[in-house]
């Protein structure tokens, strides 16, 4: 049986390949600090992307998009920002925030899940 973390990781590697064929770069993954993590980073034309993974076995407990509510999203934001900090990106590049939403065997890449939330 795996868990949580070997499943995470195997679905992770799959969204980014899966994205890969889609034509993103992928440039990080699980960049962390303390303020949280980011799944994956990825370059899409001149657009820096910040993805997040999410995976369900099933709908019982909602889809997988679901799961990335107010709170995470607040979260995602703010590592974004300090990601972009310290990589000394410039203000006016383009980004973005996308979900890769699992459930079973699908992925469904939802591009521009939520705008960008802070200051």
């Amino acid at each position: 049986m795996q868990n949580r973390r070997q499943i995470g990781t195997k679905e992770e590697a799959l969204a980014a390949a899966f994205l890969e064929k889609q034509g993103y770069q992928i440039l990080e993954r699980n960049f962390r600090c303390r303020l949280g993590e980011i799944d994956l980073i990825a370059r899409d034309g001149s657009t820096l992307v910040f993805v997040e993974v999410k995976y369900r076995k099933n709908a019982d407990f909602g889809t997988p998009a679901e799961a990335v509510n107010r709170k995470k999203q607040l979260t995602i934001c703010k590592v974004a920002d300090y990601y972009r900090m310290v990589h000394r990106i410039p203000d006016n590049r383009p980004c973005r925030f996308d979900v890769a939403a699992i459930q079973g065997t699908v992925i469904q890449v939802i591009r521009d899940a939520f705008p960008y939330q802070g200051g």
